[in-house]
């Protein structure tokens, strides 16, 4: 018998464009993937005319015939209809141009079409622009499904600049709370035997260590800043695809936020409570809590409960059930989560709430 017996299917997109303009080369590297058409924009309300509608016209123009699909927030719902879409259009590629949701949604209408799928993104808000897993709002909450990894990137700093500034900081949180999601990795892997990849862990955590050893150049308005996130968040998309799971960039601190999530939906961006969670459970953890939170509060940020937009006792509620969004996964909230007594003396030692 095969003593090595093992096989793993790692993903990675084969061109990425990163810089000013480059939105203008979307058809040009369409043509170098070999992929003809017809191709289905996906793209949101806000940026159908920031950039859905000219992505479109740009593929048009290069001779890659065009549909435009306008969806809203990141439902089974929204996917459905795009799915609809691309099998009305006979869809040979799909593009996702446009923020969050819309990148989740596109991700996954191409994983269920069988098209190959190119990720554009208007916002650097977390590193779904690049990874291989679409977070969809469910009954229960938002719920982490298998998705098709990006084919090709194309972000434009020049688009992404206009976003609020906002997002983008909530871009470089998710990417800083790689630091968290890789210890309790690891703390899985030592005491439950989970399945590891110290490569796809170096690169998680150099997605974040990018972030916090560079928190004086991220600025509002300034190009160079988005440019650095990306990357960064392009890292972090890697990592996921490396180890087959969303391992390397979601523990304990995304659990934290899937639950809040649901106790008090719509108060904070996803990047922003991540941040928050990765201060805690830094703290549990026994590491730097405290260059987590200078980091976040130097690019902007949320680092409270108030700066959430949530009250003290809905922090503590969320700790005390966190470990129940995903029971399978264990981080350092272990199989029976935090006491209330704990959690409380959490969030005071923090200075989260």
């Amino acid at each position: 018998m095969d003593r090595f017996a093992k096989s793993k299917l790692m993903t990675f997109p084969r061109e990425v464009l990163v810089g000013h303009g480059v939105l203008d080369d979307v058809a040009w590297l369409l043509g170098e993937l070999n992929l003809s058409g017809p191709a289905l924009v996906v793209t949101g309300e806000r940026t159908r005319a920031l950039a859905g509608e000219r992505a479109a016209a740009i593929l048009s123009k290069g001779g890659i015939p065009a549909e435009l699909i306008v969806t809203a927030s990141a439902t089974q719902a929204s996917v459905e209809r795009a799915l609809a879409a691309a099998r009305a259009h006979k869809a040979g590629v799909i593009l996702g141009v446009g923020g969050g949701s819309v990148i989740d949604v596109a991700k996954l209408t191409a994983f269920r079409h069988g098209a190959p799928y190119v990720s554009v993104p208007t916002s650097a808000s977390h590193d779904g622009l690049t990874s291989p897993r679409a977070s969809i709002k469910e009954e229960a909450g938002s719920a982490s499904k298998e998705a098709k990894a990006p084919l090709a990137i194309v972000a434009d700093t020049g688009v992404i600049v206009q976003a609020p500034y906002r997002t983008l900081a909530a871009g470089c949180a998710d990417a800083i709370s790689n630091a968290t999601a890789v210890l309790d990795w690891k703390l899985a892997h030592r005491l439950r035997g989970e399945e590891y990849s110290s490569f796809a862990a170096v690169l998680a955590e150099t997605s974040a260590n990018m972030i916090m050893e560079n928190v004086e150049s991220i600025k509002p308005n300034l190009e160079e800043a988005v440019w650095l996130v990306v990357k960064s968040l392009i890292v972090s998309g890697v990592s996921m695809s490396v180890a087959g799971s969303s391992r390397p960039a979601s523990g304990s601190e995304h659990m934290f936020s899937h639950t809040l999530d649901l106790l008090a939906p719509g108060r904070a961006l996803h990047g922003e409570q991540v941040g928050v969670g990765s201060i805690m459970m830094m703290y549990l953890h026994g590491g730097d809590w405290r260059r987590i939170r200078d980091a976040l509060a130097k690019v902007g940020a949320p680092t409270t409960a108030a700066e959430l937009n949530v009250d003290r006792k809905t922090i503590i509620d969320a700790l005390v059930r966190a470990h129940e969004n995903k029971p399978d996964r264990y981080t350092i909230l272990g199989d029976k989560g935090l006491s209330r007594d704990a959690a409380e003396d959490l969030v005071r030692a923090t200075g989260v709430a």
